[in-house]
């Protein structure tokens, strides 16, 4: 039961982290998902760089990056939930490692509380349960 916890949990960041960044992959050819719901907001964000960049970079352009890297990271780390939950009898792992889905998991939920809407404050915290209870059965 342990190792089909931590799959259904990766499962679920791996999807939300894929459909992320496919749909941030889409707003570089047609803006429609993370655009703002005001077109001249999203060509104002074009328009003004990045202090932190030499110039290069706008708004627009980082926000795409930064959505799309997030995208991966949550996909990244759904997958290394999934690898974990499906080799877990194969491998000797540490009680404490187990924990670190946990934390990310609840890292992730915080931030989609704070930052986001409800859908991925529901599916983090759903696969972050799935987690919880198979570090608290481990």
């Amino acid at each position: 039961m342990v190792s089909q916890l931590f799959i259904i949990g990766g499962f679920i960041f791996a999807i939300m982290g894929g459909v992320h960044a496919l749909l941030s992959v889409i707003d570089v050819f047609r803006p429609t998902q993370f655009a703002p719901m005001d077109d001249s907001v999203r060509l104002a964000m074009k328009s003004t760089g990045v202090r932190f960049s030499t110039g290069r970079a706008n708004v627009w352009d980082a926000w795409l990056g930064f959505n799309i890297s997030h995208g991966l990271g949550m996909f990244l780390f759904g997958a290394a939930a999934v690898w974990l939950g499906r080799n877990l009898e194969h491998v000797e792992v540490a009680r404490a490692v187990l924990a670190i889905p946990v934390v990310i998991g609840l890292a992730y939920f915080l931030l989609s509380v704070r930052f986001w809407f409800y859908a991925p404050a529901v599916g983090s915290a759903i696969a972050t349960a799935c987690f919880v209870a198979a570090w608290w059965s481990y």
